[in-house]
């Protein structure tokens, strides 16, 4: 990686440990965000481990996922989270001030910096050259009470863009989904992507950013884009000039892998149900039905991708049997259209508008019909993530979006005849920071508010030498942490309170499994290969692990699950040979034996009751078996701190 962007941010941040994939680092960290889904546990955990005070140059807490006030819950999350963050020296978004990602791009994100995030879409930032990096809530905690964040050091693959975007048709959600149909949601395990190429100049920063927001569905660590003369304009306009610095990738600057795409050669594409990597023409694919349209979330939401819709939408009507929904990302986007007459085309064209949340992403708002079709311009198709198990869900960039949602029929946008040119970003921006919070002057009179649904965090276990217990549940592959513990109106409003949220874990694959880990006490899970791919949210960690989970034994796991399993006292194992995971059956009693020397050597030794050995691989690092022994990151956290 010498010489490449990412190498060169890495460097800058190095603090312990030697810069070469697969090593273990400590860098320092320059921001963090935090948002309500995850944040609340995030500032609960940073209160426990008893900082008095930030030790980040800047961290922001965003209120964007849990909106819905169908209750006391959230709105309690929101009040302590504003006033957590008075406190401890936070800036706050309120809700409806815009989706944290696309807030943190226009008036946080600088290129150079290393910034954390407790969502896995954190790497957004990426767009204007930050190291951008999703994490769990207590490593965002950790970071924020100013201790070294860990890295394994991830290989960089160059991304090289030639040619154009045949616009105005072709976008930029089209160059990330050829990259998830040629690599798979597995393809970035272990990776950066860092694009690089004559293409990289023909793209703005949002642009970028749909690209590098993303790119979390291939599972990389994150993806950057060079800070250019692009990245120095949307700065400036964005009243932030003076954060802008050079940053590009020295000529003989050293990649893992190089993937080369031409612009000019993409064609619009949609991913199918209900994997983002089920990537297909749009030809292929037209004349389906469609029941409902989205477009906006942290992915396609900017000014220029809602401006060029409301430019498609402008004295049309939506189809009688289709419904079209709208979230722009940010309340400067929103107030833009606004001022620019473009909200009136929207809405005149049959739209509903919906605030600047993430919403109907996360299955917080606007479900689709029982089996109903949902063509969204979002980046997760997972099935029941949308609040409808039965619905199928594809997504396409936001121009195919609105042209299937004038026909009723997914339909590919070149055939639309409509004169369209693809808009420029704006000369100057509307910036307005009135509606984010600064920390309190006087943080000893601000008192924390805590409504009744707010629960102390609980600690997971300290490693023991044997563990005995039953394997509760076998599973296949690609499970997401939807699957684990799902999203949704009526979960999400526990999402401070461990004990309820508990109570759905795995609630759409076996609702009985929460009753039956009480029972048993002990409890080990099995899957197949990338389990825990999707969000960052921790609570499918956590969850399991206050009902009693152990160990997961999987063929492989995705980066942040894998993290968040460690962070929380779960042992990650993996099932090296497809037979012992074809031997293992729910119901079976395991046994680890020797587990606190078997990490040491990286293998464990598990033993099924009717004597068949496994071998298990403990892919771990000296820090990470630390973390274990001590029961968690927060528990060791609290020692070191104490």
């Amino acid at each position: 990686m010498r010489g490449s962007v990412v190498g060169k941010i890495l460097e800058e941040h190095i603090v312990e440990g030697e810069l070469r994939p697969g090593k273990e680092v400590s860098i320092k960290v320059d921001q963090v965000l935090t948002q309500d889904a995850t944040g609340t546990m995030t500032w609960l955990q940073f209160e426990a481990i008893g900082v008095p005070k930030v030790q980040v140059p800047l961290v922001v807490s965003y209120v964007d996922h849990n909106t819905f006030q169908a209750d006391f819950r959230n709105p309690d999350d929101h009040r302590f989270l504003q006033t957590a963050a008075a406190k401890y020296g936070a800036f706050f978004s309120p809700p409806g001030n815009g989706i944290c990602h696309q807030v943190h791009l226009e008036r946080f994100a600088a290129p150079g910096a290393v910034l954390l995030g407790s969502d896995s879409h954190t790497p957004t930032a990426g767009g204007i050259g930050a190291l951008a990096i999703g994490v769990g809530g207590i490593d965002a905690a950790v970071a924020m009470a100013g201790m070294l964040y860990g890295l394994k050091v991830p290989e960089v693959v160059r991304v090289y863009l030639t040619g154009k975007l045949r616009r105005p048709w072709v976008t930029a959600m089209d160059v990330i989904l050829e990259l998830l149909r040629r690599l798979t949601v597995k393809g970035g395990l272990g990776k950066v992507l860092e694009y690089a190429g004559p293409g990289v100049t023909t793209l703005s920063v949002t642009e970028r950013a749909t690209i590098t927001n993303m790119g979390a569905e291939l599972g990389a660590t994150t993806s950057v884009f060079p800070s250019d003369e692009r990245t120095k304009a949307f700065l400036n306009v964005q009243g932030r000039g003076d954060v802008w610095r050079p940053l590009e990738a020295d000529p003989d600057a050293q990649y893992s892998d190089e993937i080369y795409i031409d612009l000019g050669e993409l064609e619009p594409l949609v991913a199918r149900p209900h994997s983002p990597d089920n990537v297909a023409p749009v030809r292929e694919v037209e004349g389906l039905r469609v029941d409902q349209v989205a477009i906006g979330g942290c992915t396609n939401s900017s000014y220029q991708t809602m401006k060029a819709v409301a430019a498609v939408l402008k004295g049309r009507k939506v189809a009688p049997r289709c419904s079209l929904a709208l979230n722009p990302g940010s309340r400067q986007v929103l107030a833009m259209l606004a001022r620019e007459g473009d909200l009136a085309d929207m809405i005149s064209a049959g739209a509903r508008l919906l605030e600047p949340a993430c919403g109907p992403c996360i299955g917080m708002m606007y479900a689709p019909p029982t089996a109903g079709v949902s063509l969204r311009s979002y980046n997760r198709n997972f099935r029941g993530r949308c609040g409808t198990p039965s619905a199928e869900v594809y997504l396409a960039s936001p121009l195919t979006c609105a042209v299937s949602a004038l026909r009723g029929v997914l339909t590919d946008p070149r055939k639309d005849g409509t004169p369209l040119s693809w808009p420029e970003e704006p000369e100057s921006f509307p910036v307005d920071d009135g509606m984010i919070l600064p920390p309190s002057d006087d943080p000893e009179s601000v008192e924390v508010i805590r409504g009744p649904n707010i629960q102390p965090v609980p600690l997971g276990k300290p490693l023991e030498g044997t563990i005995r217990g039953e394997v509760l549940l076998k599973l296949g592959d690609d499970i997401s942490t939807d699957d684990i513990l799902p999203a949704s109106a009526h979960i999400l409003p526990f999402r401070s309170n461990i004990p309820e949220i508990s109570k759905f874990t795995f609630s759409r694959i076996d609702p009985s499994f929460p009753e039956r880990a009480g029972k048993v006490g002990v409890g080990f899970i099995v899957a197949g290969d990338n389990y825990g791919q999707g969000s960052s949210r921790e609570h499918a960690a956590i969850a399991p692990m206050y009902l009693g989970i152990r160990a997961v034994l999987a063929k492989s796991f995705a980066r942040i699950h894998c993290s968040n399993l460690i962070n929380w006292g779960i042992l990650p194992l993996e099932l090296v040979w497809e037979e012992d995971y074809e031997a293992v059956r729910q119901g079976d009693v395991l046994e680890l034996k020797d587990v606190l020397e078997g990490i040491e050597e990286g293998r464990v030794q598990g033993v099924l009751a009717d004597g068949r050995r496994l071998w298990l691989r403990a892919r771990l690092t000296e820090k990470e078996r630390e973390l274990l022994k001590a029961g968690g990151l927060l528990a060791y956290a609290k020692e070191r701190s104490a």
